[in-house]
């Protein structure tokens, strides 16, 4: 059984379809990631799958519990943080997770192990005395995730959480949502930085308009999408000439002539190939066989940007 289910899930604002008719399923022990353009739907479908909004149309299954029928055993299932990060004032960081704790109904005998536990986790500790306003956006993160674990659920549902934070910070975070991956939990998150979402997901699902446009693991919808290999070259010398003689090769659909961009000012061809890895091998054969100095011969791996670019509607020609 999957972890989540999407089964045609629609919801309606005002007559118009923020959601419309959704279908897909999660794993467990998946790090799932969620992208689209702004007004894609990508919020409420996080909403409803987190029981805040009730779906006009279909259901969501977690665990086998609907979030329309059992709401409250999909709650003790999911752990779930926001964009926006709510604080008390007057509470310090061990206050503030011995009020989620109490919230949740953990024993009072168990509390304080399980909060120290869960500092030294997002690597805490030192700040456990510390009022929880006056702490980074990045501290307040790492909070926020040690406050979604305070139950122990199997799924941790994520709106954005590198939203506000340097380049430091997200790299951080990054790496401890693939330490807490590695405990068994579920992850599913939303994020506009199409970076991360490639570093950590073993599949992505991007939305546009509120439908489903695409879902699968980056090699999947590369392929789907972007069908032939992109292969770089660079020469020493001679690079015209190569440029023209890649150009009448079988398998080979395009040759592009890049500029430099390295330290060594080295000319590079950028070739669309759709050959298999044997076509890829007796290539570059030829290459060394008519005496081109290739100083570089590698496949390019797709990025996400290419592929979520593709899928929406700003699609490369």
């Amino acid at each position: 059984m999957s972890a989540i289910e999407f089964q045609n899930v629609s919801k309606v604002f005002a007559r118009r379809k923020a959601v419309d008719a959704v279908n897909f399923k999660i794993e467990s022990g998946e790090i799932f990631g969620l992208v689209g353009p702004n007004g894609a739907g990508k919020t409420t479908t996080i909403r409803m799958l987190v029981t805040l909004l009730q779906p006009d149309h279909g259901d969501i299954l977690v665990g086998g519990h609907s979030v329309s029928k059992h709401p409250y055993e999909v709650r003790r299932q999911i752990g779930f943080m926001p964009d926006a990060f709510g604080v008390y004032d007057d509470m310090t960081v061990v206050e503030y997770l011995e009020f989620f704790a109490a919230c949740y109904h953990v024993p009072k005998t168990q509390r304080a192990a399980l909060i120290k536990d869960l500092l030294e986790l997002v690597d805490l500790p030192n700040r456990q005395a510390d009022m929880v306003d006056t702490l980074s956006t990045g501290l307040k993160q790492r909070l926020g995730l040690a406050r979604v674990l305070i139950h122990d659920p199997s799924i941790l549902v994520l709106d954005e959480p590198a939203s506000g934070l340097d380049p430091r910070a997200r790299v951080e975070i990054r790496e401890l949502l693939q330490e807490v991956a590695r405990l068994g939990k579920t992850i599913v998150f939303s994020s506009h930085i199409l970076a991360d979402v490639a570093e950590l997901c073993s599949r992505v699902a991007i939305m546009e308009n509120g439908k489903l446009a695409a879902v699968g693991s980056l090699n999947q919808l590369s392929q789907k999408l972007v069908p032939h290999r992109q292969i770089k070259v660079a020469f020493l010398d001679k690079v015209e000439e190569a440029q023209a003689y890649l150009a009448m090769q079988e398998n080979v659909s395009a040759v592009r002539l890049q500029p430099s961009n390295d330290h060594n000012q080295r000319q590079y061809i950028e070739i669309d190939f759709n050959g298999e890895d044997q076509a890829l091998h007796e290539l570059l054969n030829k290459l060394l066989e008519h005496k081109f100095s290739v100083v570089h011969f590698s496949e390019e791996t797709q990025k996400l940007e290419e592929v979520f670019m593709r899928t929406t509607k700003g699609i490369i020609s």
